[in-house]
């Protein structure tokens, strides 16, 4: 596991929705129960803590995220150098990455069907490109991103961004390089992004407040 620092903003720093939570504002129930929505209510996953107690699959505890080891996948955590606070969680492979994050949501509400009108005109108004398509979970958002390279020459990133809601939380997530062009290619990022669990907790949170994650005592960090 590897940590990279960031000072940044980016699209998963943040309200859910990449910036205020507008008409997501509230509080979320620090009660236990209700039921699962999205991936979770299809027993596909992604899932929640409460659906696989038990199961024995060994998964790396990240507080409100439970990673379970993949063959070619590494993962590291993106981290705000400025609070020390953990921003987002990645999956990186030797095609391309799926970076994910969990928040607090209502628990019977679609949070996501909320935010996402609001992470697409942010990504128009950054001078991006954002369209809606049907995927596995539903409705998700096809995005180029104008992006300047290290040696400054200037690229389009793209990425697909995927909203799942579960018992009182959103995991949104957003596939980078090929799994993001080629349909072909992203079979494999799906069903990983599907083992994620979501541990949500007791604790009363507003609406799109991310999940804490906890920064594990063997991450290695890097630069």
């Amino acid at each position: 596991m590897k940590i990279r620092r960031k000072s940044a903003s980016s699209p998963a720093d943040g309200q859910a929705s990449g910036e205020a939570s507008g008409d997501a504002s509230g509080e979320t129930s620090g009660e236990v129960g209700g039921t699962a929505t999205g991936g979770a209510a299809t027993g596909q996953g992604p899932f929640d803590e409460s659906q696989v107690a038990g199961d024995g699959v060994q998964r790396v505890d990240l507080g409100s995220l439970l990673v379970p080891p993949m063959e070619e996948r590494e993962l590291r955590l993106q981290v705000d150098e400025q609070t020390n606070a953990v921003r987002a969680v990645i999956l990186a492979g030797p095609d391309g990455a799926l970076e994910f994050q969990a928040f607090a949501a209502p628990r019977n509400g679609d949070l996501w069907s909320t935010v996402r009108p609001q992470i697409a005109q942010d990504l128009v108004n950054r001078g991006g490109i954002a369209e809606e398509r049907e995927g596995r979970w539903g409705t998700e958002l096809v995005c180029q991103m104008p992006v300047t390279r290290t040696d400054g020459t200037q690229a389009v990133q793209p990425s697909r961004i995927i909203g799942i809601n579960g018992d009182r939380w959103l995991l949104r997530a957003s596939l980078l390089g090929r799994p993001a062009m080629e349909p072909d290619a992203a079979g494999d990022w799906e069903d990983t992004l599907a083992q994620i669990v979501v541990r949500r907790g007791t604790v009363a949170m507003p609406v799109g407040e991310p999940l804490p994650v906890a920064l594990p005592d063997d991450a290695r960090r890097l630069g």
